[in-house]
């Protein structure tokens, strides 16, 4: 009985689980500049072959300074949206903000956002006097996101989208 309880554990203990291919579990943009489209409210990050986008309405970010501990926060849905996409090759602008997207590179996997928050903190810019306004700062950081793609998911508990600048 011994031999068989023996045998059927190390049965067990030969397989193994599978959890799945995870190809994704964070990304990085740190070091990227935020751009936006001239003609379209996207705004976005590229790094090599990838690309993370945040599309909300121009009427969302502020248009003044928001008050010290009142951040603007806008709930992750279809109107504010965050999607990650991973491309065949490197991308540029022109892969978002031309009116026919080129044909390469293609998109190879993308992950929406669901759920979470974007949290908008601006500030003026002055000039070098210190004494004009000539633009906004919008702080721009994702809260308790979410993203998935078919049956892979990562979270972010806290991510910092950056800075966008605005001129007056």
């Amino acid at each position: 009985m011994k031999k068989i309880i023996g045998l059927v554990l190390l049965t067990f203990s030969l397989h193994s689980c599978d959890d799945g291919d995870i190809t994704l579990q964070s990304f990085n943009f740190d070091s990227q500049s935020i751009q936006k489209c001239s003609d379209t409210n996207l705004l976005f990050k590229i790094n090599d072959s990838e690309a993370l986008l945040l599309d909300i309405p121009e009427s969302s970010l502020p248009t003044d300074a928001t008050p010290e501990d009142t951040p603007v926060e806008l709930n992750v849905s279809t109107t504010n949206q965050i999607i990650y996409r991973k491309y065949s090759g490197t991308v540029t602008s022109s892969s978002f903000c031309g009116d026919i997207p080129p044909a390469s590179p293609i998109v190879s996997k993308e992950w929406n956002a669901s759920g979470g928050k974007i949290i908008i903190i601006s500030n003026y810019i002055y000039d070098t006097d210190n004494t004009t306004i000539i633009g906004l700062t919008h702080n721009i950081t994702f809260q308790n996101v979410s993203f998935s793609s078919g049956d892979e998911t990562f979270n972010f508990e806290t991510y910092i989208f950056g800075n966008y600048e605005v001129d007056n």
